[in-house]
């Protein structure tokens, strides 16, 4: 087993923590792991998070204790330079990172492979109304801004499609996991 890095990424809704507690319940070997993220947001909602006030996220990154570090929807995400220390023993990483971060991301770890979930838009609107999080009109808002993307050509990429049961596309995310941990 190579050490790589995964980077799951994609519209919010689509399915990423769901897809990732899936796979954490099956890849139990110690050789994938599943970071965490730092953010600027309560508990809560299923994620894998640990919950900071701005003011220790900001400690936190003047320490350098981030190996990434973006903002989005007013909110601040970290990851933890402990995934240096995990690649650096061999495991396979896999992070929930951001869209926009991604040109950031591929500059410190530009072997890593991009997982990128989708989802049909009616699904993505359903699934944010179940939320709470926001309005019907923000729904809306963040739908329509929902831009593409494009990825260097050289970087490996896999595409989910997560709009229906989540075993299904939760075997076809640990088959893919399995795939680059052993590739």
């Amino acid at each position: 087993m190579s050490a790589r890095l995964i980077y799951v990424m994609g519209a919010s809704g689509v399915g990423k923590d769901s897809l990732l507690g899936y796979a954490r319940s099956r890849c139990r070997n110690g050789r994938i792991v599943f970071a965490h993220r730092y953010i600027t947001r309560a508990d809560g909602g299923g994620e894998n998070h640990i919950s900071l006030t701005d003011a220790e996220f900001d400690l936190r990154a003047d320490t350098g204790l981030f190996a990434m570090q973006w903002r989005s929807h007013t909110l601040r995400y970290g990851i933890g330079i402990e995934i240096d220390q995990w690649l650096a023993r061999g495991c396979t990483v896999v992070v929930n990172g951001s869209r926009a971060y991604v040109p950031h991301a591929l500059e410190r770890y530009p072997a890593m492979t991009v997982v990128h979930v989708t989802a049909p838009p009616h699904v993505l609107a359903t699934r944010l109304a179940a939320r709470g999080r926001e309005t019907r009109d923000e729904i809306a808002a963040r739908l329509a801004r929902s831009a593409p993307f494009e990825l260097p050509a050289d970087v490996a990429l896999v595409t989910l499609e997560n709009g229906g049961k989540l075993d299904d596309a939760g075997e076809l995310f640990v088959d893919a996991l399995m795939q680059v941990a052993h590739g």
